[in-house]
């Protein structure tokens, strides 16, 4: 009975002690970064895609800069841009982050890192770009759609109840008025004045050197270069590498990223057609874009 009971409470040890170990093991490989162990960090924030919400990467930050084992963050961007507050949202962020915390943040340019992209750049320490990557694109869009045409040929009249003269601006049923394109003229030179203004201020330019490029083309990482919109040339593990320099981490590096969330055919369709394919409950398709088409 002695013997028998002792080995089963052995036995029961044994798989507790196994059943800890998997669990600490599961919980390292998803939680990561989290864990307060293993030296010195550089942390990966991917920021893919078109930008129609910046509240996962702003998490993401909060989470990093709390973490004192994470010294430097490199923002690897491969983006057209998208619309324009999340893009002002994500550049705030990371200007806060570095303000605050003294944190390092470099951003390393894939394939595409452009309009509200390369806005989000422009918020770092220093930018690293692969010589091919497309960037640039200092500038604004909106598209209005007008079905006026084709619901006259279905013999569909849309009937407007309005106060106020302006409140069905940019109508999807009828084309825009003189005074309504000066209005909304108005309101895009007034967005791309904030992104020559973020963008200077970014990368310590004198906004005289940056409206000249901000006409909407795009450049190659090593045409950026050249004009000091990027600092150097370079890879995501250059990037990482130059971080970990520049703090001070000597030897190969520790970089933590997190898993990208749950993929869904949502995601895809979003990221394929942009932003103009609304979200649920979104509003109307009428917005203001930092986006390279």
């Amino acid at each position: 009975m002695t013997v028998g009971w002792g080995r089963r409470l052995l036995f029961q040890i044994l798989v507790g002690v196994a059943l800890f170990l998997v669990l600490v093991a599961l919980a390292a490989a998803f939680l990561g970064s989290y864990l307060p162990v293993g030296g010195d960090r550089i942390a990966v924030v991917a920021v893919e895609g078109t930008i129609t919400d910046a509240r996962d990467i702003i998490a993401q930050l909060h989470r990093y800069r709390d973490q004192p084992n994470v010294k430097a963050l490199v923002l690897r961007i491969d983006s057209p841009g998208g619309a324009v507050a999340p893009s002002q949202e994500i550049y705030t962020e990371v200007l806060k982050l570095r303000r605050e915390t003294g944190k390092l943040v470099v951003a390393s340019l894939g394939s595409v890192a452009a309009s509200g992209g390369y806005y989000v750049a422009a918020a770092t320490d220093r930018i690293v770009a692969n010589p091919g990557t497309i960037t640039g694109s200092i500038g604004v869009i909106m598209q209005i759609p007008n079905f006026g045409g084709l619901l006259e040929k279905v013999g569909i009249r849309a009937t407007i109840i309005k106060a106020g003269q302006y409140k069905d601006l940019a109508s999807i049923t009828r084309d825009l008025t003189e005074p309504e394109r000066q209005i909304l003229q108005g309101v895009m030179d007034d967005v791309h004045s904030q992104f020559i203004e973020a963008v200077a201020t970014g990368r310590r330019m004198d906004r005289a050197k940056v409206e000249p490029l901000a006409d909407g083309r795009i450049f190659s990482g090593r045409q950026a270069l050249g004009l000091g919109l990027v600092d150097e040339l370079g890879d995501l593990a250059d990037a990482v590498d130059r971080a970990a320099h520049l703090v001070g981490i000597s030897g190969r590096p520790r970089v933590v990223q997190e898993r990208r969330s749950r993929f869904s055919l949502w995601d895809l369709a979003r990221e394929q057609l942009g932003l103009a394919l609304p979200g649920p409950g979104a509003a109307p398709p009428l917005s203001i874009q930092y986006l390279w088409q």
